[in-house]
């Protein structure tokens, strides 16, 4: 369906070989960027996208009415730049679990991708899935049963499901999601799953499905009024649903592709076969400077990453956040704090630090835990801009409302009320790092920047003065 404004495709649409779940900007960024760059390289396979909405069909109506079609605008600080993206061939509302068992019946489909956030994965702190969260009690339920699922892991194991018992053969199911090994983790919550619900079809999934890790990285600010003018300006044509991305882009993928791939090296994919110290070097570089950058920006009244790059305080830290990821990293940093330092330095990108500060919780053991616990394990001092991040976090817990901003950390903002300093901290440490080592040194500097870091005041943060 299209709505007569420009959006019609001239040529038939690539097949549906891909299936994606999460239908967000992050994804019509970079995957279907990606998608695209190798299709346009030509070939015998073209590979298009069926795409799923993760929560609410909102997402699914303007682009099913554009034909799939929608412009990604590539703002850099010279200018902008439109691109019309054309790999994402059907849109459908996350409910329709019909469609969805459907493209898993089909032999032609060999790849799922996902982008559900860390939250969507439904794990506990040892990373199992969570067998007593209710949306994952009903799927087992609902499953077991032959209905829908409602989680995505649940939504996994129904199309494998289908897969299976329309005997077409393996498939890769493949993470785009910001979190280490992302191809394990997806593995494991849906064994977990399909084990609860059918031994035999856990087994199968051990053998035929291949769980394909990445590490994903451009920044996607969400979209506004004023950049849908631009991209009306710039194309004439009425885009409901654009993107605005960065024109740095980076994906490594390792793992095996049984039923075949995108040439997505083409476009500048790195397929390896460690992706480990990749993945740490962004989360540890890129994500810690843009979780330290949220929370005491905020703290500030300030707004954006720009915003808060260009504060003398901020930047101090986030080097400082730098240099103590460098001591453990094994890959060269100096490329990359370079590009990072323009990236943040990109005004023109309006990536709120409102939206990157929630889930902290989730966040943070990932992006700044992680490293206290390599430079524990090396012998080195505990970070001391690492502590200060968890402080500016604890501080930031105590300014919102938590069930909104970071559902994980309830019942710890709950129990920071009228606690001092390094009572706080420890409560903090308990659900982020339990098990840091060197943790009572690290809880003490916590406490010293709680002393004197400015709180973040209710009525500033996320607004600038």
């Amino acid at each position: 369906m299209h709505d007569g404004t420009g959006w019609e495709r001239t040529e038939p649409p690539a097949p549906v070989r891909i299936v994606h779940l999460g239908l967000g900007a992050f994804a019509r960024a970079h995957l279907l960027w990606y998608t695209q760059g190798a299709n346009e390289a030509g070939g015998a396979e073209q590979w298009g996208v069926a795409a799923f909405t993760g929560r609410s069909a909102a997402a699914a109506e303007p682009l099913a009415r554009q034909d799939g079609r929608y412009t990604l605008l590539v703002r850099s600080p010279e200018g902008d730049a439109p691109t019309t993206i054309d790999a994402l061939v059907a849109v459908h509302d996350g409910a329709d679990a019909d469609a969805w068992r459907e493209y898993f019946r089909r032999p032609e489909v060999g790849v799922v991708t996902l982008t559900v956030t860390e939250a969507g994965y439904r794990r506990t702190s040892d990373g199992a899935l969570d067998r007593h969260d209710p949306a994952v009690a009903l799927d087992v339920e609902r499953l077991r049963a032959g209905g829908d699922a409602l989680t995505a892991p649940g939504r996994l194991v129904d199309g494998l499901r289908a897969r299976r018992e329309a005997g077409t053969g393996p498939i890769a199911i493949v993470s785009c999601d910001n979190l280490p090994d992302n191809g394990r983790v997806t593995r494991r919550v849906t064994l977990d799953l399909a084990s609860a619900v059918d031994e035999s079809l856990a087994r199968w999934i051990e053998e035929d499905v291949a769980f394909v890790s990445t590490m994903v990285d451009r920044i996607t600010p969400a979209t506004t009024d004023a950049d849908r003018a631009i991209v009306r300006k710039l194309t004439g044509r009425e885009d409901r649903s654009p993107v605005v991305t960065e024109p740095f882009s980076e994906w490594v993928l390792d793992g095996e592709f049984p039923a075949g791939r995108p040439r997505w090296e083409v476009a500048g994919a790195q397929l390896v076969d460690d992706l480990e110290p990749y993945e740490r070097r962004k989360l540890w570089l890129l994500n810690a400077g843009h979780s330290l950058l949220a929370y005491e920006g905020l703290a500030r009244g300030l707004s954006t990453v720009a915003e808060a790059f260009a504060d003398p305080d901020c930047r101090a830290d986030l080097e400082q956040l730098w240099s103590e990821a460098a001591d453990v990293l094994t890959l060269p940093v100096d490329d990359a704090t370079a590009a990072l330092r323009a990236r943040f330095a990109n005004a023109r990108i309006e990536h709120r630090l409102a939206q990157i500060a929630k889930d902290g919780s989730v966040k943070l053991p990932v992006r700044v835990m992680a490293v206290a616990q390599q430079r524990a394990t090396a012998g080195l001092p505990v970070g001391r801009a690492a502590a200060g991040v968890v402080a500016a976090w604890i501080q930031h817990l105590e300014s919102v409302d938590a069930s909104t901003s970071d559902p994980g950390a309830v019942d710890l903002a709950e129990r920071l009320r009228g606690q001092g300093s390094s009572t706080r901290a420890d409560l903090a440490l308990d659900l982020v790092a339990p098990r840091l080592a060197r943790k009572d040194v690290f809880a003490r500097h916590v406490a010293e920047q709680l002393a004197v870091h400015r709180p973040a005041h209710p009525t500033l943060a996320g607004a600038r003065p």
